[in-house]
């Protein structure tokens, strides 16, 4: 298990050190596939969703389903509205914000009332789905959508299984949480 968990930590490591993870490649593209690799072509992207399952995970109890859940429903609104062409003022601070805030309430075990905890990420993911909205063709709108939502998710069950790597291991949930607020922090100052 420590192993695993080592080479997780090692491989997010590379890919924020990369710069060719924050090109996000493949706008030209539309459909299920260019939607599927989408969500992975930055580092902001699934760093914010891996969160997310790390916070759920961590919270516990039916927040397991519903942080996910409100994400991908929040996202959903929020790329149709950039695919509808509506431009939303601070976007990239807002999506580096989310990677920052989970970070760091994973850091400091933060204990948050669940409404506000799906409030945030609900906001969060609308600039999330914004972004997808704006930054992919609308020629072929549902099966990209079904595409980013299918990667999002999958990538929420990786954070949950995270957490469960991390569950009696406070210390490593911890350092995890402050890398992810570390990167949080580098997305704000870029």
């Amino acid at each position: 298990m420590r192993k695993k968990f080592q080479r997780l930590l090692l491989s997010m490591v590379l890919c924020l050190i990369s710069g060719s993870v924050f090109a996000h490649p493949g706008h030209a593209e539309a459909g299920l596939t260019a939607g599927l690799l989408h969500p992975l072509s930055g580092v902001d992207h699934w760093l914010a969703m891996l969160a997310v399952g790390l916070w759920a995970g961590r919270s516990g109890g039916s927040a397991r389903w519903q942080l996910p859940l409100a994400f991908l429903g929040a996202m959903s609104a929020g790329w149709f509205a950039g695919l509808s062409g509506w431009a939303i003022p601070g976007m990239e601070s807002a999506i580096a914000a989310s990677v920052l805030a989970p970070g760091l309430a994973l850091a400091l075990r933060t204990e948050i009332p669940r409404a506000a905890q799906l409030a945030l990420v609900a906001l969060f993911a609308v600039f999330h789905g914004a972004a997808h909205g704006m930054e992919l063709p609308a020629t072929a709108p549902l099966a990209t959508a079904l595409g980013f939502l299918i990667s999002t998710a999958a990538l929420h069950g990786a954070g949950l299984g995270m957490a469960q790597l991390l569950a009696r291991r406070v210390a490593l949930y911890r350092l995890t949480g402050m890398g992810i607020a570390l990167a949080g922090t580098a997305l704000l100052l870029q």
